[in-house]
């Protein structure tokens, strides 16, 4: 009887999500967005240190978007020779800053591990709206 029961069960979780509704029903899209033809993509790229020593186990990566496009998130990218080792995206706040924390060492027992330390690039992608003056971008 349990097994039967246990059969009829899973049978129902295998039939579960062709049950529900797809995806793209019942999903209402913003209007207000700005059109993708009014929106270019500014790349940053800074330097980033993080020393051994560090006393906090995060970092963080932050700033703000001139004239942000609504709808788009920050993209960060974060290389150590070139040779990418961290991705992450965050939304922007509606003071144009946005900010993303991440763990630099993380600790096991006794033992410190440390996940960033020395010398990287860090490749910001923000998505901002067109200037209205033909040939500029606000940024």
């Amino acid at each position: 009887m349990k097994l039967l029961i246990g059969a009829i069960f899973g049978f129902f979780i295998l039939l579960l999500p062709s049950l529900t509704l797809s995806t793209s029903q019942g999903v209402e899209w913003d209007q207000k967005l700005v059109p993708e033809e009014n929106v270019v993509l500014q790349k940053n790229i800074v330097s980033m240190h993080i020393p051994g020593d560090s006393k906090l186990p995060f970092g963080c990566v932050w700033g703000t978007v001139q004239n942000a496009a609504p709808g788009y998130p920050v993209v960060i990218q974060i290389y150590k020779d070139g040779k990418p080792v961290y991705f992450a995206q965050t939304n922007v706040k509606s003071d144009g800053s946005y900010e993303h924390y991440f763990r630099v060492k993380s600790i096991e027992g006794d033992k410190v591990i440390h996940i960033f330390e020395g010398d990287y690039t860090v490749d910001i992608y923000k998505a901002v709206v067109k200037n209205t003056t033909p040939g500029t971008t606000a940024t």
